[in-house]
């Protein structure tokens, strides 16, 4: 403590007055405070310490070396602090700032002899005019800097940067402090890391040879693989041509002898004779002839024999050449077709290239198809399933090229908003279609009429008023007069088509029902979804629901399994299909995920494949028995609407925002074809900026080329498939 004594002596004497000399002695005393407390865990040392300073007995002072560095009187005591640091948890809490709870940074030090960081303690005094620590009233004049712990503090992160440093680092560190080394150990020195480095390279590059072996032997694995798959694709390639072609062979015979028989049944006995008595005639000419030529006939003879001939043959020659001048073009048709068709092979070839390896690999194994009873079916003698499968898909996506509109239907003005048609759907026979929308009406039409009737004066044959409006239509497939609606309120209600009257009306939805489905196996079971999160389970026979599954998200569309009234699937906002047990329904029995945004559309198209539609306009096919999806569809355009979705056993065909109709064959990912709803009006409307319209619903008749479409303007196409 004798450098603090000899300093209050020399300021002592720089201070004029005696108040100066006060504040100053007792700064001086409270750094000296700050400084033995952190040589100590115990505040009452401190005191102790404090008072024996002041009598000076003791025993503990650290004493100081003649022949140490000026630096030394601070450096004993820095080290026997950096000891305690590391010793004592509490002592580095003492190292904290007691507002920030870090190490304290450009300390300053308070009249009350508490230690902060500048920054800190001055953001606290902008506030409060007291001490953080002990409440003291505090300003800004009353800070000073604390030299003594901003060097200690230092000096301690350098100790501890030290300890964790490389041996290489501390080398750098000691030659930049001017550690004293000889030529001969930096001679070592230098050939030892130059032994290192020739090591250490020689590491990296047998570590480097080793990595390009193992990619060209993962390279060689793979591509062996790729080449026994290509090997084994060509061989049921080549197989399946050699099928082919001799399939092809029998078909060209077994034509050749319907030809032959149809020829045979169509010459009667009469027609026969003459032709067969002017084929002797012809033939004893030429045989004369011939004769002649050898000098056994005259020449007169042989020219007038000639000339019966040749008329007789040139009749005959005409009568063919008309008889076969329908069957040229006939041919000529049929040759066009089929270049059509190999074009669309070729513009879907790598969609189909797929679909024909996928097919062929899982059933290569499988046995050949079973022959027919029929003896005039030609037997596929090599034919296997998976390519007998695959000529399906083949002949039934190239069938179609277009769609063709046989009759339009308008419900209304043209240019009327109330107009959208939001369901479409054939009933049990298909004989008759109903619509509903946001008129509030469901409309009934005879398709038998629409398709023969002119476009002007198309009725419906039944009409319907409800309260709200309707977004969803479903037919009883097996009381034909009846049909379920659901609609904006959350009504779910059960028609008679023929009475025009409500059987049946199912109003615990809380909000609106987007949709509703009869069961195909138990014609009383029915089932709605809504924006409350709920599924419900209805039976006809009762009046109240039977089922209710509570969902997280809003519900967009229920369907039926049409093999079980047991399972359903539900189509939800939260960008998931739930497939459920209705005999279970604590938690889903499949949960399909792959849609990016909410699922609008769930239809089946057997009791394994579900086809599902979503607002992120893709389509994709599941299949619920195997948990598996199966393909994505990518085409049409649909980001905020109810487009439709429609399908049958090969053939799935949705809306677009693009007022289109899309089709697609289930095992190609790219649209068939697609028609634009369009006529000079809807032109016009679209210049005047109202062109926002869009495919609102979307129905097949059955498995029939036959679809039923209907747009936002409420106009109604009936559409079919055409080459």
């Amino acid at each position: 403590m004798a450098w603090s004594v000899f300093t209050l002596r020399k300021e002592n004497r720089s201070f004029g007055s005696l108040s100066l000399f006060l504040s100053k002695f007792y700064f001086i005393l409270s750094r000296n405070f700050v400084y033995l407390s952190l040589h100590t865990s115990n505040p009452k040392t401190v005191t102790k310490n404090m008072e024996e300073f002041s009598t000076g007995t003791d025993p503990r002072v650290p004493a100081v070396k003649p022949d140490s560095k000026p630096s030394s009187l601070e450096e004993v005591p820095l080290e026997a602090a950096s000891a305690a640091v590391s010793e004592d948890a509490e002592v580095d809490k003492d190292l904290l700032c007691p507002i920030c709870m870090q190490i304290i940074k450009d300390a300053f030090l308070t009249s009350c002899g508490h230690s902060f960081c500048y920054m800190c303690i001055i953001t606290h005094l902008r506030n409060k005019s007291d001490c953080p620590c002990c409440s003291q009233f505090l300003t800004n004049n009353q800070l000073f800097p604390n030299i003594l712990l901003d060097k200690l503090l230092k000096k301690t992160s350098a100790r501890q940067i030290s300890k964790t440093a490389s041996p290489v680092e501390q080398f750098r560190q000691a030659l930049q402090q001017g550690y004293e080394v000889t030529i001969k150990e930096l001679d070592n020195l230098l050939s030892l890391l130059a032994e290192k480095k020739r090591k250490m390279e020689q590491e990296e590059a047998e570590r480097n040879m080793q990595i390009l072996l193992d990619f060209l032997q993962c390279l060689r694995k793979q591509k062996v693989d790729e080449l026994n798959e290509i090997q084994t694709d060509l061989q049921f390639i080549k197989e399946d041509i050699n099928s082919v072609e001799r399939h092809r062979v029998d078909l060209y015979r077994a034509r050749d002898r319907y030809s032959v028989k149809l020829r045979m049944l169509g010459d009667d006995s009469s027609t026969r004779k003459p032709w067969s008595s002017s084929m002797d005639k012809n033939n004893s000419g030429i045989v004369s002839s011939s004769l002649n030529i050898r000098g056994g006939m005259p020449a007169g003879n042989l020219q007038n024999k000639k000339i019966d001939g040749k008329t007789q043959l040139s009749g005959h020659v005409s009568q063919r050449k008309d008889a076969l001048s329908g069957a040229d073009s006939q041919g000529f048709n049929q040759s066009g077709l089929s270049v059509a068709r190999k074009k669309r092979i070729h513009a879907q070839f790598n969609d189909l290239q797929e679909c024909y390896l996928q097919k062929r690999r899982q059933l290569a194994n499988q046995l050949h198809i079973k022959q027919e009873s029929d003896k005039n079916v030609i037997h596929r003698e090599g034919y296997n399933a998976g390519l007998a499968d695959f000529q399906s898909v083949l002949s039934t996506f190239t069938q179609y090229s277009r769609l063709r509109v046989i009759a339009e239907v308008r419900l209304g003005d043209l240019f009327h908003s109330a107009n959208i048609v939001s369901s479409i759907e054939f009933d049990r026979d298909d004989e008759l279609f109903a619509t509903a929308g946001v008129s509030r009406r469901i409309k009934v039409f005879d398709l038998s009429m629409v398709l023969n009737e002119p476009a002007d004066v198309h009725c419906p044959v039944v009409e319907m008023s409800t309260r709200s409006k309707l977004s969803c239509l479903s037919w009883n497939k097996h009381w034909k007069n009846h049909i379920a609606s659901s609609d904006y309120e959350g009504i779910v209600t059960v028609w008679d088509v023929t009475t025009r009257q409500s059987l049946m009306e199912y109003e615990e939805h809380e909000k609106r029902a987007w949709s509703v489905d009869f069961s195909r196996t138990d014609p009383s079971m029915l089932v709605s979804g809504s924006d409350d999160c709920k599924v419900k389970v209805w039976c006809t026979k009762q009046e109240a629901s039977v089922i209710n599954i509570d969902m997280k998200a809003n519900i967009c569309c229920v369907k039926y399994n049409p093999g079980s009234s047991n399972f359903i699937a539900v189509g939800s906002a939260d960008h998931h299909i739930h497939y459920y047990d209705l005999r279970n329904i604590s938690s889903p029995l499949h949960v399909f995920s792959g849609h990016k945004k909410a699922v609008s559309y769930v239809k089946f198209l057997s009791e394994n494949e579900l086809a599902s539609a979503s607002t992120d306009s893709t389509l994709r096919l599941w299949d619920v028995k195997e948990n598996l999806p199966l393909r994505t569809f990518k085409g049409h355009t649909n980001e905020k609407n109810f487009v439709g979705l429609t399908v049958n056993s090969e053939y799935i065909a949705c809306g677009s925002e693009t007022n289109e109709v899309y089709v697609y064959h289930k095992e190609i990912s790219k649209p068939v074809t697609w028609h634009r709803f369009g006529s000079q009006e809807m032109e016009d409307a679209d210049e005047d900026g109202g062109g926002s319209h869009f495919i609102s619903a979307v129905c097949w008749k059955s498995d029939s080329p036959t679809m039923l479409t209907a747009n936002s303007q409420g106009t109604i196409k009936v559409l079919v498939l055409a080459a």
